[in-house]
């Protein structure tokens, strides 16, 4: 019997050296140190960890935004690329697609005809860009979804007692989670691989779960051409619903700067 507990001993530690191996995957290997190789934000305090995801985005020139955002009620799905000059991308609503795109503080919108209800204009509006004039109520509401600061101090909001969560990946990057109330106040995911970036933003009470990638990618932005755009002066045209009653083509902001983050 004897002759036989050499093998044996050898298969015992060749099963857990692939054990280990694989857990070393999760962050949990048998004596492995998790953050080796990573930027070291995984030892950090969960205030802390937010705070550099925070700066992070802050400094970052550019950011690729993409999910979902529950905003007055209502439910979005954004692919936005935003920079601090102005943005470009798809917004989503359960009535309606459009496309925006702001450079400097032009911002145009791109939707279907329907969008525009049953006027005269629909048809000519349909598939062009429209420039949203500065005045109009809408602009506001707009243009926050083209606005790099305004969306991402709005979705990078933790709400409750902060606890650090486990290493996990969004992607093919390892990030570490912080957590909120227990999950309750929200969940952020931050890059464990050089700058420590915010990359998954899970936000309170189901309002919205977000990613953001391409950090501090460049990306150009330029006005639609010429014969793609339609400028209705200092105010958007009105729709008619149902009724035949005018009612605006978009729903009215704040007055003093929509976000679209806040629920």
């Amino acid at each position: 019997m004897t002759a036989y507990f050499p093998a044996a001993r050898l298969r015992r530690a060749a099963f857990i050296g692939v054990l280990c191996a694989g857990l070393a995957v999760t962050g949990t290997g048998c004596g492995d140190d998790p953050d080796e190789g990573t930027n070291g934000v995984g030892k950090l305090t969960a205030d802390k960890i937010e705070a550099k995801a925070k700066a992070a985005a802050g400094d970052a020139e550019s950011v690729h935004l993409s999910g979902t955002l529950v905003s007055g009620g209502k439910a979005f799905t954004v692919d936005m690329r935003l920079k601090s000059d102005g943005g470009s991308g798809e917004v989503k609503s359960k009535d309606d697609t459009f496309q925006l795109l702001r450079v400097g503080e032009q911002l145009y919108l791109k939707a279907s005809a329907a969008f525009w209800g049953q006027t005269d204009s629909a048809g000519k509006l349909g598939d062009k860009y429209v420039k949203v004039p500065e005045g109009d109520p809408s602009y506001k509401q707009f243009r926050g979804f083209t606005d790099m600061d305004v969306l991402l101090d709005g979705l990078l909001g933790l709400e409750g007692k902060l606890a650090k969560g486990s290493y996990t990946k969004v992607g093919h990057t390892r990030a570490v989670q912080v957590t909120a109330d227990e999950g309750k106040g929200g969940k952020l995911s931050v890059s464990l691989e050089g700058t420590p970036y915010p990359l998954l933003m899970e936000r309170a009470g189901g309002a919205g779960r977000v990613e953001l990638a391409e950090w501090g990618k460049p990306f150009q932005l330029d006005p639609p051409a010429q014969d793609q755009t339609v400028d209705y002066g200092s105010q958007l045209p009105t729709t008619k619903g149902e009724g035949g009653e005018p009612a605006p083509a978009a729903s009215k902001g704040s007055g003093q700067g929509a976000n679209p983050t806040k629920p």
